[in-house]
This record gives structure tokens, sequence and C-alpha cells, in this order.
């Protein structure tokens, strides 16, 4: 738009920012739901996509008043201008936003309806999965139950049956398969955009099973029909080959008869004949031989296949007498073979055997030779075997031929004499008789030689490449079955693969499942190396033995190598994507915490899981929430309140309200931390453990106020908080008692019920605590006001005070119990006083009193309403009264009543009644009679030391924290010396004034916007603070110099004047005269006199307080003087002393403000009520030994501690305003 425009007409730029805000939000809605892929199949996917959906309709119509105020506005705008591009851009721009709008919506209605389909469609596909399922387990449980066994002539046609009707049910349960497969065709086809990967991947499955156990059944009928014709078949051609065989034994009998016939051979016209005859007879038994190999393999077949029973048997002695017989016969052909070729011409025909048979040998060898070398693949050298089978036969049946012929050369050698071969033999040349018969002999002895021994090598090359092929078949089979099972093995887990969902697509809750799932995987296919393993090393001694693997099998195993690693690397990226995904995603993580900042600023973890926030804006980083800063400087609004135990209580109950936990029930808080098994109150809890216990808390809490909660935010500033209060060094750890006492403390439940979770997490199994126990929970507690720099007011950080006062309460037992923890709890003890008023702050802020301010006039009073027990009608709401402000006539030091509730008309009569005694009590009445709202404990630096708890580990300089809380304590010690309502000659507003400009300074000091003097690193804080403290210390010295002087001045002024008046010295009380009229000059010696010795002995006193002040310092100094050069010595508990009456003093004003209080409606009397310690009168020195012990006690000599000589320079301060104060006293008196 114009940006002319936009001045022209200024109400343009927000309709303009609106239209594109809500144009925006409309994109966004869009993409986000084109961007949608739900698991087609998966039930539960779908309806978790249609409740996303339907909060997105949700949503969107939520949206729709904006769009309809967005249309009324452009309409407005186009009534009130007249400029005419204005108004065209405008309906531009309102048709642009009604299309979107329209289109968005027609696609939310679409995804809605193909949702519902797709549950619908995926419900009917689920139902008949199901039912194909359930039939293919049923085929495959019967196809299992089939028994290979007999297959006799009563078996084979039940087998056959049984096989038929399980075929027969395959056909009807076709049905059921086609309906799962045509449902999942619908799905894959009409729900293509998203994820159809598990039907694909089931219905695949089905299919292939279903094809698999149809092929087993066809296979099984077919082999159990060829059996069955096989059995019929198989009697009768062995009864017809038997008959034959019978026939051909009677003919070769009569021939071979006539073969041995006399005078044989020289009837050649007979010869002939017979030969004609075997010649006959050795054709029909070469036509019948493969009739007798098929049915010597048949019925080898079919007596393994009757193995165990008695036909096998009966079987086998048919099969050796058939064999029998086939072989006597073919031995008979050979001999009459024999017989006949003995004629003239037997050496010729002979020689021509024998050379016949050499080349047939030598043809065999080269068809041996062409069989190698052996198959790289199972079928190859089943193939192999098979042709080396029947070249075995072949020899098998060459071999009577060859024995015959080499037996019948033996026997002509041996019979025929020399004469008659040389009569056979004629040689070309004439040649010696002996000769001729040797040559012929040598002929066919050598050819015999030559023909047996190519025999026997042809035989033993065939045994040893039959023994090759079956070492082949063997190793071969072996690889194919376990490459089988492996792939097997690998189909099914790259199925589970492949029905993976994205781990960007799975729910946060399910990542932990989701990896304990593939972490199974990975445990059951570990095992697979070892398969791996395994066919890798078939595969090298196939090679090794010289097998040369076919491009099949060298490519089967890359590929199963291959896919191995895959998967492998698959599932540890898986297993990386899933373990980063639930680090970053998951419950343990912290990613929900990321929406708990906005920009600029982002979150960020350290390596402990620390979190921080990076400005981007400003580049900086820092440890504190944007928020939890925030609301540290919206606390200082409360600096205002005077009493520190209200100022503390009132910055907690706004921390408590920002985190939520004025939601959390005690019950709720111990059930989180029972579901976390959070017992070990020893035991460090890490960030985690702190994020999962918070979450569970603030989840609840949602649930139960769904518009108070924001979880990432709550649980992001509660850890915040916790680390700032118990783990400033960011290690990233604190103890399970820290972690418990920080909740508990800010939750909603009575203040009892609080005391007694607390008591029990540090009392034994017995239930009795001892002082080390008791001082862990107090010293975790006393962190959380230390946190916010108040722990000053409270007895310190040092818990060893209230330890020794619980037990003096308890009569100094070694252990208490809860009825005595409880008990010293009601008296509010100093420093856990800030918890009461906690609950009595949070009880007062919804507390309306129909009364009016005496002060400013409020009415009716909200909040606390305080009553004067002092005078009538006089009532002070809490904003006037924690500011210090008073009406004339009424001091501070008056008792007064808190109400944090409506008042009832008994407490208006128990209070008019305490007024009308008050009414007739002085003013040092009240002096003298404080009365202090909680048990005073004795000091830090007061008592021995005890074994101080082992506390969260803290950093090794002082934090924003420690700096909060050093002001704190200035700020208190301003308090104890300025504000106390004992001294009346000063007054409350006055007494505050300091204060104010401290907290003024220090809030300065922390929003400085000029990035030059703010501090950038603990290093520049540690210098500020350190250059604060040294010229505040400057400061104070030069004016307590000054101050000195002053009094030095005044001292040698009034001793100069006492001894110009020539004053003898007062003899003591027992020596003095009694009273008599005197001349007024002695009356007015004895009245000055007696003035100067009042005024000696207030600065006694004072230098007695002082005195053993200094003594208490010295002992403390000499007690960290050893901690320091002792570290691993341990404390012990020494005997506890009586508190100073100024330290008690100092920290009752401190704390609160002398008053009644009531908790609820019921009135309860101040705890503790004690006289001020009258200060020695009987000492005997003079000013100038005051001034003596004063140089004593605070040497002049500075060390390089800033912060000890701060806190030296704190006490020489309280010192000398207590000489003034003495100083001014006397001057009001003269």
């Amino acid at each position: 738009m114009p940006s002319s425009l936009l001045l022209e007409v200024p109400a343009l730029a927000d309709f303009n920012r609106a239209w594109t805000e809500l144009t925006d939000w409309l994109s966004l809605l869009d993409r986000v739901l084109k961007s949608q892929r739900v698991m087609v199949g998966d039930l539960e996917d779908i309806n978790e996509m249609i409740i996303k959906q339907k909060a997105m309709v949700q949503d969107w119509e939520q949206r729709r008043p904006q769009l309809e105020e967005l249309i009324t506005a452009a309409q407005n705008l186009k009534n009130k201008t007249s400029n005419q591009e204005a108004r065209t851009i405008i309906t531009d721009r309102i048709e642009r936003i009604q299309n979107q709008w329209d289109e968005v919506q027609e696609h939310l209605q679409n995804r809605r309806q193909q949702l519902n389909e797709m549950l619908k469609d995926s419900t009917q596909w689920l139902e008949a999965k199901e039912e194909a399922e359930q039939v293919v387990g049923q085929a495959r449980v019967k196809c299992e139950s089939w028994q290979e066994g007999p297959y006799t002539m009563d078996v084979i046609p039940m087998k056959i049956t049984e096989t038929k009707e399980l075929a027969k049910d395959l056909r009807q349960w076709q049905i059921n398969v086609d309906v799962a497969n045509d449902l999942a065709l619908k799905l894959l086809r009409d729900y293509s955009t998203d994820d159809t990967r598990k039907v694909h991947t089931i219905t695949e499955n089905i299919n292939a099973t279903w094809g698999s156990i149809h092929k087993r059944v066809s296979e099984r009928e077919a082999a159990l029909e060829e059996i069955q014709r096989l059995l019929q078949r198989f009697p009768l051609d062995l009864e017809k080959f038997l008959a034959w065989l019978t026939e051909a034994e009677t003919t070769a009998n009569v021939l071979q008869d006539a073969t041995h016939k006399e005078r044989l051979l020289e009837d050649s016209k007979g010869v002939r004949e017979l030969m004609k005859q075997w010649q006959d007879l050795q054709g029909e038994i070469e036509a019948h031989a493969d009739i007798y190999h098929n049915l010597d393999e048949n019925g080898q077949k079919i007596r393994r296949s009757l193995e165990g029973s008695d036909d096998a048997v009966l079987l086998q002695r048919r099969l050796d007498t058939m064999n029998l017989k086939w072989s006597e016969l073919r031995k008979k052909s050979l001999n009459i073979r024999s017989h006949l070729e003995a004629s003239s011409d037997q050496w010729k025909r002979l020689h021509l055997s024998l050379q016949e048979l050499l080349v047939w040998v030598q043809l065999k060898e080269d068809e041996l030779s062409r069989q190698a070398p052996i198959g790289g693949d199972f079928p190859a050298v089943q193939k192999q075997n098979d042709v080396h089978r029947a070249f075995k036969r072949e020899l098998k049946t060459k071999e009577p031929v060859i024995m015959s012929t080499l037996e019948t050369a033996r026997i002509f050698l041996t019979e025929q004499p020399l004469e008659g071969l040389e009569k056979l033999y004629q040689e070309p040349r004439e040649l010696p008789p002996e000769e001729r018969a040797q040559n012929v002999t040598r002929l066919l002895r050598k050819q015999a030689e030559e023909v047996n021994a190519e025999w026997e090598k042809l035989n033993l090359r065939s045994a040893d490449w039959q023994r090759k092929i079956d070492e082949a078949l063997e190793r071969l089979q072996a690889l194919q079955e376990a490459t089988d099972e492996l792939d097997c093995k690998l189909r099914q887990a790259e199925l589970i693969q492949g029905s993976w969902q994205p781990v960007g697509d799975l729910l946060i809750d399910s990542l932990q499942d989701h990896l304990e799932k593939v972490k199974a995987l990975r445990g059951e296919l570990a095992p697979l190396k070892e398969n791996v393993n395994h066919i890798n090393d078939l595969a090298r001694q196939l090679t090794t033995s010289g097998i040369q693997l076919s491009p099949y099998n060298l490519n089967t195993l890359e590929d199963l190598n291959t896919r191995w690693k895959l998967l492998q690397v698959a599932i540890e990226d898986r297993v990386r994507q899933l373990h980063e995904a639930h680090r970053d995603f998951g419950p343990a993580s912290q990613h929900f915490l990321s929406s708990s900042v906005h920009g600029p600023w982002e979150r960020a973890i350290s390596p402990n899981k620390v979190p921080y926030y990076i400005n981007h804006e400003t580049q900086t980083t820092c440890w504190d929430h944007p928020k939890m800063t925030e609301l540290y400087q919206s606390l200082a609004d409360l600096n205002n309140v005077r009493f520190s135990a209200y100022r503390t209580a009132m910055k907690l109950r706004r921390l408590q309200k920002a985190l939520c936990l004025d939601l959390l029930s005690l019950s709720a808080a111990c059930d989180a931390l029972d579901q976390h098994n959070l017992k070990q109150n020893d035991q460090p809890m890490d960030i985690l453990q702190i994020i999962n216990c918070l979450t569970t808390i603030y989840d609840r809490l949602e649930q139960e106020h769904n518009n108070l909660v924001n979880v990432p935010l709550c649980v992001d500033m509660c850890l915040n908080w916790l680390l700032n209060v118990y783990d400033t060094g960011r290690t990233g750890r604190i103890r399970v008692l820290s972690f418990k006492t920080g909740i508990i403390s800010l939750c909603k439940a009575h203040l009892e019920d609080k005391y007694r979770y607390l008591f029990k997490q540090v009392a034994s199994s017995t239930g009795f605590c001892d002082q080390r126990r008791l001082g862990l929970l107090l010293h975790d507690s006393i962190q959380i006001p230390r946190q916010l720099g108040e722990v000053a007011s409270f007895g310190g950080s040092n818990i060893e005070p209230s330890v020794r006062s619980c037990f003096q309460f308890a009569n100094n037992k070694p252990e208490i119990e809860a009825a005595l923890f409880l008990d010293w709890m009601r008296l509010e003890p100093q420093s856990m006083v800030w918890l009461p008023v906690l609950h009595r702050v949070a009880a007062a802020e919804t507390a309306k009193h129909q009364a009016k301010c005496n002060i400013c006039k409020e009415c009716p009073i909200i909040g606390f309403r305080y009553r004067s027990l002092k005078h009538f009608n006089y009532d002070i709401c809490q904003s006037c009264f924690f500011s210090g402000r008073v009406a004339k006539g009424h001091k501070m030091h008056y008792p007064m009543v808190e109400y944090c509730t409506p008042t009832t008309s008994g407490e208006d009569v128990r209070d008019f009644a305490k007024v009308l005694k008050n009414k007739f009590r002085t003013k040092r009445y009240f002096a003298k009679h404080p009365r202090m709202g909680y048990l005073p404990v004795q000091t830090v630096l007061e008592g021995d030391n005890m074994e101080t708890p082992a506390s969260s580990p803290q950093l090794s300089h002082d934090d924003t924290h420690s700096r909060i809380e050093h002001y704190a304590s200035r700020l208190a010690e301003m308090e104890n010396s300025n504000g106390s309502y004992l001294n009346d000659s000063i007054s409350p507003n006055e007494s505050i004034d300091d204060e104010h400009l401290l907290i003024q300074h220090y809030c300065q000091s922390l929003n400085q916007d000029s990035p030059l003097s703010q501090p950038r690193s603990p290093a520049q804080i540690l210098i500020s603070l350190e250059s604060e403290e040294k010229g505040e210390l400057e400061r104070i010295l030069a004016d307590l110099e000054e101050e000195n002087r002053n009094l030095q001045a005044e001292y040698d002024r009034l001793k100069q004047q006492h001894e110009h008046k020539g004053l003898s010295p007062l003899p003591s009380p027992p020596e003095m005269m009694p009273t008599s009229p005197q001349s007024p000059r002695d009356a007015e010696l004895i009245a000055e006199a007696k003035l100067l010795r009042q005024h000696k002995g207030r600065l006694e006193a004072r230098m007695q307080i002082l005195e053993d002040h200094n003594k208490q310092l010295e002992s403390q100094l000499h007690r960290l003087r050893q901690l320091l050069e002792q570290p691993q010595a341990e404390a012990k508990v020494n005997g506890t002393t009586v508190s100073s009456p100024s330290t008690s003093l100092q920290r009752s004003d401190s704390s609160q403000p002398m008053l009644l209080r009531v908790v609820g409606s019921q009135t309860s009397e101040s705890m503790g009520e004690e006289d001020l310690l009258s200060p020695p009168q009987d000492t005997s020195t003079g000013l100038e030994e005051v001034m003596e012990r004063l140089n004593n006690s605070f040497p002049s000599s500075r060390g390089h501690n800033v912060g000890s000589l701060f806190h030296l320079a704190d006490d020489l301060s309280r010192a000398m305003e207590s000489l003034v104060s003495v100083m001014t006293d006397e001057e009001g008196a003269e």
C-alpha cells in the first residue's frame, strides 16, 4: 500500500495491519493443512489427525469474528474516505481475503471429509485384512501339518484327497484375500498423498504368503498324483520287464549252448547265423536298457517313500532280482560274443574291438573334460550332476563290454599257439614264424593294456569329478540355504524399516516407545552378523577350492552384504535421530520450554543443561529469564515498605503468584514428588529431573486452572528461581531437600501443614531430628529471603543461633520431635518469621474492613488493618503503616493490633478494653515494655560455630544477589540505628530517609541504561562493588573522624569547665554527707556534680556494652582464623550465651513493628516480651578510658579486604552513635 495513501488515510494502517495478520494466519493454516500426512490404515493416527483437524476448525471458527470485524472496518473506511484509490485497494483486499477464507474453509471441509472417509475405508480394510490373515493362517497351519511318510497305495489317495480339499478351501478363501486386496488398492489409489506404506507392506506380505501356499499346494498335488501314477504303473511295468528278461534269458541260453558246440569255428555259415542272432539279442538288451534304468530309479523312489514298511522290503527284493537277472543276461550276451568271435580272423576282430574301445574311452575322457569346471551356483552344479550321472550310466553300461573284450584278449593270447598265430598273421614281407607270432602277441597285448589303462583312468577321473560335484553341491546348497535364510530375515527387517514413520511425524510421547522398539530390533538383528559372516566364509571356501561363483551368486552376496550394511546404518541413524528427538523434544528435554521466551530473546542450554537466555537485539546473554528480570525489577516497588518481614513477604507473595505456586496444593505437590521418587533428600537433582518434576506439577495445575497456567513459562521461571536460590553458580544441581523446601514454602497450604511436612523431611525414621538435620532445613529455608537480599533482617545466613534457640526451647535435648518443633515455630523465630507473615499477607489480600484510615482517609481499608491500642477509633491502612506514616499524637511504638480479616464484635470489645487499660499507662511503660512480633535469636556474631550444611555450590565471587543482600544489610542497620521505636527523639519519617535514598541509589545502579555503566561480567560487578564500598567507607571514616574530633573537643571543654570551677572529686555514695541546708553556691555545685556523675555512669555503661561487643568480634575473628587454617576440621556446637540487648532491639525493629497480630479472626498477643536490660552502674573508669578502649577496640590499621573493613567501620559507627546519644542526652538534661 503506498505510503502517501497511508498518510492521507491514517486508519488504513490499522486496517492493513489487521488484514496482513489475518492473511498470514490463513496462509499458515493452509500450509499446515497441506503438509499434514497421516498413516493410512492406522486408526489411532487417523483419529489423532481428526482431533487436530477439529482443533484447526475451532481455531478457524474463532477467527471468524476477526474477519467480520475486518469487513466492517473496511466498509466504514470506504464510507469515510472519498479517495477512490483507497476504496479500490480496500475492496480488492476484502475480496482477496474472503476468497482466501473460502478456500481455507473448502480445504478444511475436504480434509475433514477425506479423513472421515479414510477412517471408514481403513476400518473396512483392517477388518478384511484380519479375515485374510486368518484364512492365510489356517492354510499355513494345514500345510505345516502335512507329514511326509510312506506313500502306499492306501495312503496316497487320502493325501491326494486332503490336498484337493485344501485347494478347494483356498479357492473359497481367495474371496477374502481378494476383498482385502481390493480395499487396499482403493486406499492406495484414493489416499496416495498420505502415508500408505503400512497398507502396501501388509498387502505385499499377505499376497506373498498366499502365493507361496498356493504354489506349495499345487506342487504337492502334482507330486502325489505322479507318485500315484507311478505306483499304479510300476508293478505292471516291472512284471512286463521281468517277463521280457525271462524270454531274453531263454534266448541267451540257447545261443550260449550253440556257441559251445564242437567244431563250430570251422562252420563259418553257422557262426554268421549265430552272430546275427546274438546281434538281435544284443539289440533287444540295449533297447530295454532305458526301461531297466527307469524301473530301477522309480523303484528306488518308491522304496524310499515306503521306508519303514513291509512293502519297502518286498520291493527291494524284487528290484534286487531284476538287477541280478539283468546283469546275468548282459554277461551271457558278452560270453556268446566272445565264443563267436573265436574264428579264423578272431585276432583281427579282437584287434578292431580293442581299437574301438580305446577310441570310445578317449572320447569319454574328452567328454568328461568338457564337463569341467564346476558351476558357480546350485542349479548349474545340479545340472552337471545329472549330466555326470548319465555319463556314469554309460560307463556302467560299457563296463561289461570292456571287461569281456579284455577277458577275450587275455584268453586268446593264452590259448592260441604260436603256430596258429603264424597262419593268422600275414605280413607284407616274409618274416620268420617266431617273429610274426611275437608281433601279433605284442600288438594285442599292447592294445589290451592301453584299453585297460585308459579305462581305469577314466573311472578314476569320473569318481574324482563326482566327488568334486558332491562337495560343490553340498557347499552350494549350504550357501543357498544360508542366503535364502538371510534374505528372508533381511526382508522382514526391511519391511519393518519401511513402516517407520519420519521422526518429525512422531508424537513426542511416543518417542521413547519407538526408541525401545528400534533398540529391540537392533538386538534381534545382531545375530544376523554371524549369518553374514557365515555366507562370506562359505563363498571364500568355494573360491579357495577352485569353484568360481556365478554372477548371480556374486550379485546375491554383494546385495546381501550391502543390504545388511544399509540396514545397520539405517538402524543406527534411526536410533540417533530418535535419541536426538527424545533429547530435544521428548518428555525429558527442554525443547518445550523454548516457547517461554519471545523475540528477540532465545532460550539456550549450556553443556550442563542449565538454561540461559540470548538477546539477539543487544547480543548479550544472561542467566535470568526475561520475565524473571522484569519481576525482580518490579519488586523494587516494594522497597518503600518499612518493615523487612512484610517487605520480604510481599515480595515473596508477588513471586509466588508469578510462579503460579499459589495454586499448588500441598497434596498435589507431594503426589508429584512421590511420582518422581524424590525420597533421598541428600541426593542431588540435575536440571532434567527438576524440569520433569516441575512439568508434572504444572501440567496438573493447567488441568485445574487452564486459563491461569502457562506450563512452559511457569516451568522455566520456577526453574530460574530455584537456581537463583540454591544454585547461583549454575552447576546444574541442587539437593532434593532444597527443591522440596522451595516448592513447599510457596505452595498453597496451611502453615502448620508446611511445618509438619518440612520437619518430616529432615526427621529420622523414629520421628526425631537432631541439630545437624534441623540446620539443613533452616539453611535451605533462609536461602529464600537471602535471594531477595533480605537475609540480614532475619539473623543473617548463619543458622547456628536459630538451631540453638530451638534446642534451648526444647530444654537442650539431643533430639526434638515434631510437636516441640511446631511449638517453637509458632513463636515465629526470627529466621523463619517471613513465612507466617507471607501467609498473613496472602490472607489479607481480599480482606475488606469497614473502617477509615486516619492518615490517608481510605475507606474501606483493603488488606491489613492496624488498630491502635492506645487511642480510641484510630486505624491505619497497610500502605500508611508500611511506609511509616503516623498521625499527630501517635507514635510508632504504641501498641497496635493487626487484622487480616474483618473484625467481630467480640474483638471490638476486647480491643476497647485494651485501649482503656493503655490510657492509664505512661510513655515510659511502653518504652520499657516493647513487644516483638517474633522470637529473637542470637546474631551472626554470637555463639560457637556449628557444622555448616553442604549447600548447593555457589560462585566464588559476589553475584548480583549477594550485592542485593549487602545493600539490604545496610538498610537493616540503618533501620536499627535510625528507626528504633525506643528512641522517641527521632521521627519515623526521618528514620527511613536514608533507607529510601539507599534504595534509590541501588535501583539507579541496576537500571542505568548506559551500556558503558552497566556491568557486563562478574569481574566488572566485583570492581564496581569494590569501588562503591571503598568510596562509602572513606566517607564513613571521614565522618567518624570528624565526629571523634568534635567529641574530644566537647570532652576537653567539659573537663576544663569542671577544673575551672574548682570542683573537688566527689566522694562515693557511702561517704556522702547528710543533706543539710547549704548556701546557693553549694547547692549549685552539688547539682552539677550529680549531673556529671550521671553522665559518667552512662558513658561507662555504653563503654561496657562496646567492650562486650568487641570481645564478641574478637571471638568470631579467632574462630574464622581457625577455620581458614584448618578447613577440614569439624565444627563443634558449644554452649549458648545470652544475647545482648542492643542486638535484640536492633533485630526487633528491622523485622516487624511492635504490634499484636490477628491471623484470621483470632487475636494473639505478641509471642516474645522482654524488658530492656539496665546497663551496669558500678564502673569507675573515666571518659578518658572510654576513648582509650574505643581506640583499642577499633585499630586504625586497614587491611586489604574491603568487605571486612566495611563491617569494621559499621561497628565503629554504631559505637560512635552510642556516644553521640549519650552526649545528646546529657546536653538535653543540662
